[in-house]
């Protein structure tokens, strides 16, 4: 089930971070969804697109930024906006975080980050502001909130790790899509993880257990990862 936007106008994103990598990870996965990507490659040139009509219905914005820092660009855009600001940051402290509630974000995600989790957040900011509609995300038996961040099978929530519960919705995202391993821990871990490819059986493992009967949608793909069957 695909979330359904509350106007035939695109949903545009602003992703705004000096690292060509990193706008291009967050761009790709948004832009899998539906989204509009617009790309800042420094804070100068994104407070230039915020300053702008239309705005963009959301901005990710790094902090660390030539020409302007995220904390300038994110305190000049609340002196005429309203639009939901996600800051993206390697800067993890408690005092950085409460800093930037205070300039107005309306959330902080540290880096190194995983993906689906981003554009879980992000669809959670754009729900609230109602650019769309209200949905989960199913297959079969399973499901997950993704408002709550809550997992279910039938209508019993089911304990799961962040991890686990990332890749569950991975797994939603790209269902009846096989994927491998290598794919999964881009996806899941983000690509700056260089652990061992086998933790992404282990964690596999672990989701189908906790799943139950429902575990045996995630299948095996010889000699390629794995794949979430469409029931």
């Amino acid at each position: 089930m695909s979330f359904s936007n509350s106007t035939s106008v695109p949903i545009r994103i602003l992703v705004a971070d000096d690292e060509d990598r990193i706008r291009k990870l967050v761009g790709d996965f948004l832009s899998r969804k539906g989204y509009q990507i617009i790309e800042a490659a420094d804070g100068g040139e994104a407070l230039n697109i915020c300053n702008q009509e239309p705005v963009p219905d959301l901005v990710i914005l790094d902090v660390m930024m030539p020409v302007l820092d995220g904390w300038t660009v994110l305190s000049q855009i609340r002196n005429r906006s309203n639009v939901p600001v996600i800051l993206l940051t390697a800067k993890s402290t408690e005092s950085d975080q409460l800093g930037g509630f205070r300039l107005g974000a309306d959330d902080y995600i540290t880096k190194p980050f995983s993906p689906s989790l981003l554009v879980a957040r992000v669809e959670a900011l754009l729900r609230r502001g109602g650019k769309i509609a209200e949905s989960r995300r199913v297959c079969g038996d399973v499901s997950v909130d993704d408002m709550a961040h809550v997992a279910y099978v039938g209508n019993q929530a089911i304990d799961l790790t962040p991890k686990e519960y990332n890749l569950l919705l991975y797994f939603l995202e790209n269902k009846g899509i096989a994927l491998s391993r290598e794919k999964i821990l881009n996806g899941v871990w983000n690509y700056d993880y260089f652990g061992d490819l086998r933790t992404v059986d282990t964690h596999v493992k672990q989701l189908r257990s906790k799943l139950g009967e429902s575990g045996n949608m995630i299948v095996t793909v010889r000699g390629v990862g794995y794949r979430l069957e469409v029931k």
